[in-house]
């Protein structure tokens, strides 16, 4: 006999995902379902409060819940102790997170440090980090991804999200077609480096991305329908990351590319739009079919190319060349020295990032 087995993990999935039109107003009999003590706090900021917090508030409230408001920001490390703090002060023992990435990512954070539930409630879908177990917080020196926990429960309401503008839901999209190249560069890492790899977080995130690349011409504005085919591949995507235990399954040169570009041009873009554009050039490292992407993030309707992202040309070509630096631990096809300028330039050209 060999020697014992002993290997050993943990998954942590969503309990419940709820999608669909006018569902928030389910919120009360999910909390009732999830077993949530009486005391809670919502998360939200000013617009997102007004467009559903302070409904979800009332429904809660009337209810008998204790519902106390925490208004707030940008997902920084400052803004993550300021809810800590509120959570302890009204004895919370549950949050509800309402608003975008930044909001959620917040309460993933106070959730993992309190060891309370949450329930990811978005109002836009600009990214899959609504059900993922990672937080982005913004730093110095760009976004820091973060082991958090994964939400309790997502509740998506269609509805909800569709009026929010429409350019978050383009990015939403984008941000998961460019899983695409986040998976070449996990199994280049895999054969090359020996990395961990899951086959199932691998399936998951490759069945996501395709399944918007599939229905991309039917992603369009003023669509409830679009959100409603958009929301369970973006969801899909996050719980991925819970399967693989790390971001690799929906991040690689892409995302690298992009966490370049909010280095040195911060707020010019979203993060869906330029990993978007960042999958179209990964692709045609890769030798993959690169002109597919492009043209169902045309559909779509989000950025192709540099002036789409309000970018000038140096501006692709010097993330292009500093992407390799912003993990390092991370292999990708950009290797451990980059591109060099005249490789960089050829690149973005070639796919007709830049001019």
């Amino acid at each position: 006999m060999g020697d014992e087995f002993t290997k050993a993990r943990s998954m942590e999935f969503p309990r419940n995902v709820l999608i669909g039109h006018d569902i928030v107003t389910d919120i009360v009999p999910l909390s009732k379902h999830l077993n949530f003590l009486n005391t809670g706090m919502i998360i939200s900021g000013s617009n997102t409060y007004k467009s559903a917090g302070s409904q979800i508030k009332d429904l809660l409230t009337d209810d008998g819940y204790s519902i106390s408001d925490f208004m707030t920001g940008e997902a920084t490390l400052s803004n993550v102790e300021k809810a800590i703090e509120h959570a302890k002060e009204t004895k919370s023992k549950f949050i509800v997170a309402v608003g975008g990435g930044s909001k959620i990512d917040i309460a993933k954070m106070v959730a993992s440090k309190l060891n309370i539930p949450f329930i990811s409630v978005p109002t836009s879908a600009a990214h899959d980090g609504i059900a993922s177990n990672r937080a982005s917080l913004k730093a110095d020196m760009g976004p820091k991804s973060v082991e958090a926990v994964t939400p309790t429960a997502i509740l998506a309401d269609t509805k909800l999200i569709s009026d929010a503008p429409y350019r978050y839901l383009a990015s939403g999209c984008a941000d998961v077609i460019s899983n695409l190249t986040a998976l070449k560069d996990w199994d280049y890492a895999h054969r090359l480096r020996a990395e961990p790899f899951s086959s199932s977080a691998h399936s998951l995130s490759l069945h996501a991305a395709n399944t918007i690349m599939e229905n991309a011409k039917m992603i369009k504005p003023n669509s409830e329908e679009s959100v409603w085919l958009a929301m369970r591949p973006i969801i899909i995507s996050g719980i991925s990351m819970a399967v693989a235990g790390s971001s690799r399954p929906t991040s690689g040169s892409e995302h690298m590319f992009s966490h370049a570009l909010d280095i040195m041009h911060p707020g010019k873009a979203m993060h869906g739009e330029q990993c978007g554009v960042g999958c179209i050039m990964m692709m045609y490292l890769h030798g993959g079919d690169w002109k597919s992407i492009r043209n169902a993030l045309m559909k779509i309707g989000a950025p192709v190319n540099a002036t789409e992202l309000g970018l000038k040309n140096d501006d692709i070509v010097d993330a292009l060349m500093t992407a390799h630096k912003i993990r390092p631990d991370r292999f990708t096809i950009l290797g451990d020295n980059g591109l060099n300028r005249e490789s960089a330039e050829n690149i973005a050209k070639l796919t007709m990032v830049i001019e």
